[in-house]
């Protein structure tokens, strides 16, 4: 089905380093799948394998039917799984229509086609309005919903969120929990790395912690939460039973 992954053992060290442990995980088209941990636990390193910017030493990526580890950065991203980034990287230089219509490019037939699928975008973050003002004036909840922008003028089917709230005021989280709940109504897949551990149970159908490279946890935000090894993860093991 599309926008289904299927990630099966991986695993990958740097030097002596165990980055990533033998983790598996599927997610299904529309849904919204979150990775919670501490610092070091490996949840970038998984995303980054799975996007194709690190392959992995063992274990397989399988995206809509075909695997995909080894493959370049480039073609993943043609195939319809897209990554964004934590700190979002606009050309300054350019307006926030511009910045989309690049993205645009990569599958639109010409400036007229690719102008028109940046402005669909731009209105379906909410940025609109803001079209023709170059976006290094953005601020960073603007930031956040021009990469959102960016990656949807892909037409993705699988989107790679690196803490999309990272940075946002409450109120500016709010409405990025509305954007992302409406992104999967169109049927697009959602794997999601977030801190932000209040924003993410209300976002996501499941999550999934890590901790020094290995899943800990898995299931409903709520179960994966209040799980005892999750909160040691967190605070420590003399901590967690006061927590």
């Amino acid at each position: 089905m599309a926008g289904d992954l299927s990630v099966r053992g991986v695993s990958r060290a740097f030097g002596g380093l165990q980055a990533v442990k033998s983790v598996s995980l599927d997610i299904a088209s529309g849904e919204i799948l979150g990775i919670i941990g501490p610092n070091g636990a490996g949840k970038s390193t998984l995303f980054n394998l799975i996007a194709g910017q690190v392959r992995p030493d063992s274990g397989t990526v399988a995206f809509e039917g075909q695997r995909i580890d080894g493959w370049a950065v480039e073609t993943i991203a043609r195939r319809g799984l897209v990554k964004t980034f934590q700190t979002s990287r606009p050309f300054g230089s350019m307006t926030f229509l511009e910045n989309v219509m690049v993205a645009a490019l990569s599958h639109a037939s010409g400036i007229t086609a690719a102008r028109r699928v940046a402005l669909e975008q731009l209105e379906t973050v909410g940025l609109a309005g803001r079209a023709d003002v170059p976006s290094a004036w953005a601020s960073t909840g603007q930031r956040k919903r021009l990469e959102i922008a960016r990656a949807l003028a892909t037409r993705p089917r699988l989107l790679l969120l690196d803490e999309p709230f990272g940075g946002v005021d409450l109120p500016s989280v709010d409405s990025l929990i509305q954007l992302l709940q409406q992104v999967r109504t169109t049927g697009v897949a959602l794997l999601v790395i977030e801190h932000n551990l209040e924003a993410v149970q209300r976002l996501v159908d499941r999550l999934i912690a890590m901790h020094l490279g290995e899943v800990i946890a898995t299931g409903a935000p709520e179960q994966v939460t209040r799980d005892l090894r999750v909160v040691q993860a967190y605070l420590g093991a003399s901590e967690a039973p006061h927590a």
